[in-house]
C-alpha cells in the first residue's frame, strides 16, 4: 500500500476537540490586576528657560509667571534655580542659546549648574527652516 491512512489521526483530533470544547468554559481565567491612574495629578511646571545672549549676558525667563525676562549674572542664576528647585523637585531647566555663541559658553553655563546640584536640565532647540 502507497497511501497513508489518516482516519485514526482525524479520529484522535476530534476526541481532543471535544475535550478541550467541554474543559474550556469549566476554567477560570486569571485576573489581571491593571494600574490605576488618579485624576488629581497635578500639572506638570513650565520650565525655567536660560538665555545665553551673544554678549556673554545670561537671562532669566519664567514662563510660569508671564514669560518675564530678567537679566542675571551667574551667581544670581544659581541662587534663583536652587530656590525654585528646593521648593518644587520636579522645575526643570531649559538653557537657550543665540545661534552667535559658542558652544563652549553654553557648556560653561551647563558646568556651573551641574557643579551647583541643579536638577533636570535640558537644552532647547529650534526646528530648522
Amino acid at each position: 500500500m502507497n497511501e497513508i491512512n489518516v482516519v485514526p489521526y482525524i479520529d484522535v483530533m476530534l476526541v481532543l476537540l471535544v475535550i478541550f470544547m467541554v474543559t474550556a468554559p469549566l476554567m477560570n481565567p486569571g485576573q489581571i490586576d491593571l494600574p490605576s491612574v488618579s485624576s488629581s495629578r497635578a500639572p506638570s511646571l513650565a520650565p525655567l528657560e536660560v538665555i545665553i545672549r551673544k554678549d556673554h549676558t545670561l537671562a532669566l525667563r519664567d514662563h510660569a509667571r508671564g514669560g518675564l525676562e530678567s537679566r542675571v549674572s551667574r551667581e544670581e542664576l544659581v541662587a534663583i534655580l536652587k530656590a525654585r528647585q528646593a521648593s518644587r523637585s520636579d522645575q526643570a531647566v531649559v538653557i537657550s542659546a543665540d545661534r552667535n555663541v559658542r558652544y563652549e559658553e553654553v557648556v560653561n553655563v551647563m558646568d556651573v549648574l551641574q557643579q551647583q546640584h541643579i536638577q533636570k536640565v535640558g537644552l532647547l532647540t529650534q526646528v530648522g527652516k
